[in-house]
């Protein structure tokens, strides 16, 4: 599943408030575990959770069982699911009020493992109408009936028990269910068809001016039992035989092709489509998927793959689902063929739905994805929308081997699932658009994101013991980069050292070991081992479960401090330094590191460091300042790097006369290493900046954008310019940008066509181009004002999506109420997109004129001007900008009254949200605070004096640091 929101499930708006309580709270508890390992080295899987005795519904996680065990449990294992017959009738017609319901049936063969007078599975928010179990059936060795009930005999029910506390159904039972034997549970039941997006879901949509609904499922990873009564655990595999019940003028679709249609009366007569679908394979619950609508759909076939894209009427007939298409295909094939093993169904459909929460869903032969993660426009052209489609269903094609075929056997290991599938969607998306670099587009789409956020002390380990997972709740934080990214992080590390033909060998010997079937890492990590021992070219340190049990059951990640004059490598865990309440002494955790080398640039036999501190005679450099040592190259490894002061002097000099003598990624990397480094205490800032000096010879844009992202973050642009640092950094900065800025506003003038395939140019031309202007460049400056008034003269004219956002805002900035009278009608143009509409209300904040922002901000108030929601975010926007903060204080304080009575606290919370972020003296804190005590309640004080008191640490930090960086400056400007 693709991870809600960018990173992790998406589970609601909160108060800001509230959020800071509650991870405080949770750092607090953290704390004490944050050294503990999820499953520990050497530690054997825990075996499958002890059932009650005799089946009975008492015990961990039901009424009744002991005090104190939590309610959300695993089921007992007594019965185990084999196949389902399953009907499901949503009971919708075309522009039919709510609200709206569901009916179904569903007959479960079980196999039963042990004696039971109780049948427990899951069920969450149905009405169950009906229970009976049947049974035993014959089986294939039986020669006579004998004494055995016949099939069609009732095991009677005589209670039926639903526990919302325990997401469970339980069927108290008259008689013994005898182990070796199968049955059927036949369960009718009731839903409620909501439009929340999870489960079985409603959703309206406008297609061809007409307004729609459909209905589709998410059922990862526990919303299956909010559809049908039925086992929800990943590792009870089963068939499924599914009918669909539905109004003729919709098509069904679901994990299997239709094999039939028919025609069925309702009660009062009205007609009724039946849809029934070829039996699936076995598979989990969590990927059984439904989707009723009226869509059309494009086809192509790929190997006896029917591969079809379903969308909107009026996409389809556009075009706009065309390139997802001719990608999926290829994508199937390319994965085919590396891992060796065929897709084995016969379809895949994949749904663009116009509303869908999950972002994509994996579900087998059915995918479903949010209609902007499938659908290409024509005005997309120069945005990262293409490479971001090609990642996303690369990603979910990849989840057929990683999650369908082989299923994780708990949510503990989720990243056997995600991690795998996440390493997986780059090789298919670099396979279909060559042009986007593999290793540079994973370090800055995987590694960097996720090496900023696994370095506090209460984040957890990639894979955690079962009974770690208590619930609902925790169960979906773990759909979050630790396991996406960081998962895909250890697997390309992983795939690095072993070389990919043995990592692809072995990940073969794995799927058609665990075909249809579950495993746990420790299965990987075994089928990994069975490769490696049998080959001789190879040669590890460890066995591949104690080296990889170091990176994924432990959390964080560590820090190699290199000393090239004793030629000692040591590690620890990497923690904020400057935190008092972290001791990276109390942490003792080591890793099994395997290091790539560069010296001199010439490649190094890999080495291992596997204690916390070892000697390398290599690792002794000469006196000579050309001799010079890089580790981790192209960051092959998940760790960063901390040079001795000697090195780290051979590399500026080295970046300063031949800078393409480190490769990009590994120039990315020293950078991003060198100002985390410096942010949790490790070096001075002074030692980071010094690895700037080379920027005028530097090409890349990615490179550029993590340097001007540490020196130039953008809460801080209005902030800088009132410190003695700005036109220092203006003047340092200006020197190095001028020779990138000018080779790509040389396209934009002449030729921008030429940067539709540059990759780096769509996502990061638009903060080079801002900073220029904010640093007041007057080409950058001259450009924005000129292709503003280039479209006021002809609103027919587009400017180049690449920098839209910077030329507007400095195209208003630059002018009068002519230039933002114009950005105003153009907001109110009916032709403008979502993404239009956000570019321009940012852009209106940037005038330079005090009532401009004033009536701007009166605007915002304004319910038949705006919606509720544009308020808050008008209020972000002026508070950001230079003059904007004062006005937009001023503007919240004398409105308060109004804006409470209007909007409620929850805008009220994400204002206050705001202007706490932007906040950066201690008068704004001291007037925040006196403005907290008078308008907050004493709870929502507490919380928001806590996080003021940070702010002002943070000023404190803020304003020696500048100084430093004020120091340094002065006496390096002029190099």
């Amino acid at each position: 599943m693709g991870a809600r929101g960018g990173s992790g499930l998406y589970v609601g708006r909160r108060a800001a408030a509230l959020v800071a309580a509650v991870l405080l709270a949770l750092l607090a508890a953290l704390l004490a575990l944050a050294a503990l390992y999820g499953r520990c080295r050497g530690e054997e899987a825990p075996p499958a959770p002890p059932s009650p005795p005799d089946g009975a519904a008492g015990g961990a996680g039901v009424p009744g069982g002991p005090p104190g065990v939590p309610s959300w449990r695993r089921l007992p294992r007594h019965l185990l699911p084999l196949h389902y017959d399953l009907e499901l009738w949503p009971r919708v017609r075309p522009g039919q009020a709510g609200p709206f319901s569901f009916v179904g049936q569903v007959n479960i063969t079980v196999r039963c493992r042990q004696d039971t007078r109780a049948a427990v599975l899951h069920s969450a928010g149905l009405r169950i109408r009906g229970a009976a179990v049947r049974g035993p059936l014959p089986e294939p060795g039986d020669a006579v009936w004998g004494s055995l009930p016949k099939p069609g005999v009732v095991v009677e029910v005589p209670e039926l028990r639903q526990e919302a506390a325990g997401e469970v159904a339980v069927l108290e039972l008259r008689g013994r269910l005898q182990a070796g034997r199968r049955y059927v549970l036949q369960l009718g039941f009731q839903g409620r068809l909501e439009e929340d997006l999870d489960g079985l879901f409603l959703t309206r949509y406008t297609d061809q001016g007409r307004s729609s609904m459909l209905i589709a499922s998410q059922l990862e990873p526990t919303y299956a039992r909010t559809v049908y009564p039925c086992f929800d655990e990943p590792a009870m595999k089963a068939t499924f035989n599914i009918r669909i019940i539905h109004d003729p003028s919709y098509v069904a679709l679901s994990n299997m092709p239709a094999i039939d249609t028919s025609e069925m009366k309702d009660e009062n007569g009205s007609l009724w489509t039946v849809t029934t679908f070829k039996t699936s394979l076995k598979m989990s619950t969590y990927i059984t998927a439904f989707v009723i609508c009226d869509f059309d759909y494009v086809t192509r076939t790929e190997r006896g793959n029917e591969i079809r894209i379903w969308a909107r009427k009026e996409a389809i007939k556009n075009g706009y689902v065309d390139y997802a298409l001719n990608i999926t295909g290829p994508i199937f094939s390319f994965l085919e063929d590396l891992l060796n093993i065929s897709y084995p169904l016969p379809k895949t459909d994949l749904v663009a739905l116009p509303d869908f929460g999950a972002g994509a869903m994996e579900n087998w032969g059915l995918m479903t994805f949010q209609e902007s993660s499938l659908m290409y426009l024509p005005s997309d052209k120069f945005t990262s929308r293409k490479a971001m489609i090609a990642i996303i269903v690369s990603h979910e094609l990849g989840h057929q081997w990683f999650g369908n075929l082989v299923t994780m056997n708990w949510w503990n290991d989720l990243w056997l699932n995600e991690g795998l599938a996440s390493y997986f969607e780059y090789l298919g998306a670099t396979f279909v658009e060559p042009r986007l670099s593999l290793d540079k587009i994973f370090y800055d789409h995987v590694v960097q994101p996720v090496l900023r956020e696994d370095n506090e002390v209460g984040v957890r380990s990639l894979s955690q013991n079962e009974d770690k997972i208590k619930g609902s709740f925790s169960l979906i934080s773990l759909f979050d980069s630790i396991t996406y990214n960081k998962g895909a992080s250890i697997t390309w590390m992983l795939s690095g050292f072993l070389t990919e033909k043995l990592f692809i060998k072995a990940l073969n010997l794995y799927l058609k070991e665990f075909s249809f079937s579950n495993a746990n890492q420790d299965d990987l990590w075994t089928h990994i081992q069975m490769v490696v021992d049998a080959q001789d070219e190879v040669h590890l340190p460890a066995s591949v479960k104690k080296i990889m049990d170091s990176w994924t059951c432990q959390n964080g990640f560590p820090v190699l401090t290199l000393n090239i004059t004793t030629g000692t490598i040591s590690q620890e865990q990497f923690l904020n330094k400057k935190n008092e309440n972290t001791s990276t002494d109390s942490y003792n955790n080591t890793w099994i590191v395997p290091i790539s080398w560069v010296r001199n640039g010439s490649s190094q036999p890999l080495i291992w460091l596997d204690k916390s501190s070892k000697f390398f005679p290599e690792m002794q450099v000469s006196e000579s300042e050309y001799d010079w040592i890089l580790l981790n190259v192209n960051l092959s490894g998940y760790y960063r790097v901390n040079y001795d002061q000697l090195n780290l002097k051979r590399l500026v000099h080295l970046l300063e006369n031949d800078p393409k003598a480190i490769p990009a990624v590994s120039r990315f990397q020293l950078l991003d290493d060198v100002f985390a480094l410096t942010q949790f205490g490790y070096i001075q800032i002074e030692t980071a900046l010094e690895l700037t000096k080379y920027l005028a010879r530097e090409d890349e844009l990615f490179i550029w954008n993590v340097v001007l992202l540490n020196l130039v973050p953008e809460n801080l642009e209005s902030t800088l310019k009132n410190y003695e640092v700005y036109p220092l950094l203006k003047k340092y900065l200006l020197k190095r940008m001028l020779p990138i800025y000018h080779y790509y506003a040389g396209f934009i003038r002449q030729n921008v066509d030429a940067l539709e395939h540059d990759y780096f140019a769509k996502v990061y031309l638009e903060k080079l181009f801002a900073t220029a202007c904010w640093l007041g460049l007057q080409d950058c400056l001259d450009l924005s004002y000129e292709l503003y008034t280039k479209w006021m003269d002809n609103p027919q004219y587009k400017i180049p999506f690449l920098i839209r956002r910077t030329v507007s805002c400095y195209g208003v900035a630059l002018g009068s109420d002519k230039e933002w009278n114009f950005a105003w009608e153009m907001y109110n143009h009916t032709d403008s997109t979502k993404e239009d509409k956000d570019i321009l209300l940012s852009a209106m904040s940037c005038a330079k004129e005090s009532w401009l922002l004033h009536r701007y901000l009166q605007y915002g108030l304004s319910d038949t001007l705006f919606s509720s929601n544009c308020t808050s975010i008008i209020i972000s926007y002026v508070v950001t900008k230079d003059i904007g903060h004062r006005i937009a204080w001023d503007f919240v304080t004398e409105n308060w009254p109004l804006l409470n009575e209007r909007y409620g606290k929850e805008l009220l919370h994400d204002v206050l949200k705001v202007m706490g972020r932007f906040v950066n003296t201690d008068v704004q804190i001291q007037e925040l605070q006196v403005f907290y005590n008078t308008t907050l309640e004493e709870d929502e004080r507490v919380t928001a004096t806590i996080l003021l008191e940070f702010a002002k640490v943070e000023n404190v930090e803020r304003r020696k640091l500048l100084t430093k960086v004020a120091d340094w400056l002065h006496k390096n400007v002029d190099d």
